[in-house]
């Protein structure tokens, strides 16, 4: 185990100024994964169920329920469903100002799930030409050596060419995992999306579910019969 941080550290040292950069950017990106890893396992696992237990709640018209599920469960899913419902349960918003609400909350929430992709994004980019650029840093430094003594010999140019393969392995290595995770990534919140649109569906369709049961009670209210069973009421003057 020492052998190999002894190696590693003599690797990192050979490399020259442009591994600390290199060093830098990998840090990042480990930091990066790792949050947005745990951030993703847990709004998935959150979604997967909440979507089916709201919409039973509500079938059932347990609406504050609903809502207590909701603020419990983390996820951009449940953000959603929250924001909906609890407009639908204030009764002073229409159906219009519900469904802005709930679109302005998705947008916020994708933003938030989405946040660290352009680290990730510009480490992959970066990493391999901060190598490169070290690559071109050791040729120079090898052939400027070669002008110093005026003759080429395998022991002047080893120490430039040693720096510029050891920071071109160095950002490759970097920026291939980096781009794995990326794409990982991209398809994880693509499918939150997709359910995060079932969140917004299955809110807008309890609205207009409740909208038009309230049309059809105004209506069966104001039809032939609401007033003493038959079309028109009886005055007590023209009773006999």
């Amino acid at each position: 185990m020492d052998g190999n941080q002894y190696e590693l550290l003599t690797l990192f040292a050979d490399g020259g100024s442009m591994m600390y950069p290199l060093a830098l950017c990998s840090l990042l990106a480990v930091g990066v994964i790792i949050a947005k890893s745990y951030m993703l396992f847990t709004a998935h696992r959150a979604s997967k169920s909440i979507l089916n237990r709201v919409a039973e709640l509500c079938k059932q018209g347990k609406l504050e329920e609903a809502i207590e599920l909701a603020e419990d469960t983390p996820g951009p899913v449940a953000a959603i469903l929250l924001s909906g419902l609890r407009r639908v349960v204030d009764g002073r918003s229409s159906g219009q100002d519900i469904e802005k609400a709930v679109r302005t909350t998705g947008t916020i929430e994708l933003g938030f799930v989405e946040r660290g992709l352009v680290v990730l994004a510009t480490v992959a980019n970066v990493a391999p030409l901060l190598g490169f650029l070290g690559t071109v840093a050791g040729m120079i430094a090898a052939f400027g050596a070669i002008a110093e003594a005026g003759q080429v010999e395998a022991s002047l140019v080893a120490g430039g060419i040693k720096i510029a393969l050891i920071t071109t392995a160095a950002g490759l290595t970097i920026a291939v995992p980096v781009n794995i995770a990326y794409n990982y990534f991209v398809m994880k919140i693509d499918a939150l999306i997709m359910e995060m649109e079932k969140g917004s569906a299955e809110v807008l369709n309890l609205v207009w579910d409740m909208e038009h049961r309230s049309a059809l009670g105004m209506a069966t209210a104001g039809g032939p019969g609401a007033h003493g069973g038959s079309g028109s009421p009886i005055h007590p003057d023209t009773a006999s």
